[in-house]
């Protein structure tokens, strides 16, 4: 397909905001993306242009993200970008670049994280339905107390 799929390493820079919709789970936050570069003349790293995503994530990746970021952490965020440009009347036009996320994680060059697997909801028991075995005696507490490691229970003497 003809998408531009981008990847940007910035900041969150907005509390995630997190919603229940009719479709599954969306969430949604900005991220601020600072370039840098070696200033000679001070000779040390500046700071350039600031461009500021918003981040649209769905389903699983909205509840993990929403429950995972903070303002001001480090991220990596991958996507489908998309520029929105709109005019509403009696106001000047403005545009919007959004990145529906494929995948978002703490950026790790800066800092580190502790991963935890997200629960899934509960699966129903299913019952053992197998084919017993036919062949092998049925366990009871005589059979297993047969095993050689095991002390053999002593005799009770009635006197």
């Amino acid at each position: 397909m003809n998408e531009t799929m981008v990847c940007v390493v910035g900041n969150v820079a907005t509390r995630p905001v997190y919603r229940e919709m009719a479709s599954g789970p969306a969430a949604r936050f900005r991220v601020a993306v600072t370039s840098r570069y070696w200033d000679r003349e001070k000779s040390a790293w500046a700071d350039g242009h600031t461009n500021f995503f918003t981040v649209w994530a769905n389903r699983q990746l909205a509840t993990n993200a929403a429950a995972s970021l903070s303002v001001g952490e480090p991220v990596i965020v991958q996507g489908r970008l998309k520029v929105r440009t709109e005019t509403r009347e009696g106001q000047q036009g403005w545009m919007s670049a959004d990145i529906d996320a494929v995948a978002i994680g703490h950026d790790l060059a800066r800092g580190t994280t502790a991963f935890r697997r997200a629960q899934r909801p509960e699966q129903v028991a299913v019952p053992d339905r197998s084919e017993p075995h036919w062949e092998s005696p049925p366990e009871d507490t005589a059979a297993m107390n047969d095993d050689p490691r095991q002390p053999s229970p002593q005799p009770t003497v009635v006197t």
